[in-house]
């Protein structure tokens, strides 16, 4: 199914185009996806939903081979994603989006904001940046090992692979109060 529906940009009020897309992810579900773009202003919307109720889901991938760089990603706007080794966590926020990639997209996305920090950063975070960029470069080589999570708690992302592990949901700890 593909449906468009007109609908002013949240910025600049201009009238766009919400395009709601079905796909279908084998071994999964059904999701929609939901994307606009602005041409006035480049507002761009993104987001995957289920169409099916879900529980809270975390999936664990060790990515060990460049093949394991081509395993879709399916994230909507509530999951985190992380990667213990770059110390790299995505958290959900206001203006999260959605997407459908794979993991070397993800690893992509981080470079770029990498590179975005890098150029307002001071000595030290230029250089610790370009560090995570080297290892970057390092894992799509296929010659350093991560460990990709992507948690949900609506249920409404995944990792296709039969290589990804579905393993128990962690509620994030409360931050403990100091006096």
């Amino acid at each position: 199914m593909r449906t468009i529906v007109p609908g002013p940009c949240p910025y600049c009020n201009t009238e766009i185009e919400y395009l709601y897309k079905t796909e279908n992810i084998p071994y999964f579900s059904d999701i929609l996806i939901i994307s606009a773009i602005c041409p006035s202003c480049g507002y761009r919307f993104v987001d995957t939903q289920l169409l099916k109720n879900a529980d809270p889901v975390r999936y664990e991938l060790r990515v060990e081979t460049r093949e394991d760089l081509d395993v879709r990603v399916v994230r909507s706007m509530t999951a985190r994603i992380e990667i213990p080794e770059l110390g790299v966590r995505i958290d959900p926020g206001p203006a999260c989006e959605g997407f459908v990639t794979n993991v070397e997209g993800v690893l992509d996305r981080i470079a770029q904001a990498i590179r975005t920090a890098i150029r307002d950063g001071d000595e030290t975070e230029r250089e610790n940046g370009r560090v995570l960029l080297d290892r970057i470069e390092c894992i799509k080589a296929g010659k350093m090992p991560v460990t990709v999570i992507l948690q949900d708690p609506m249920g409404n992302s995944v990792l296709v692979s039969d290589k990804a592990q579905k393993t128990p949901f962690v509620e994030d700890e409360p931050e403990a109060c100091s006096e």
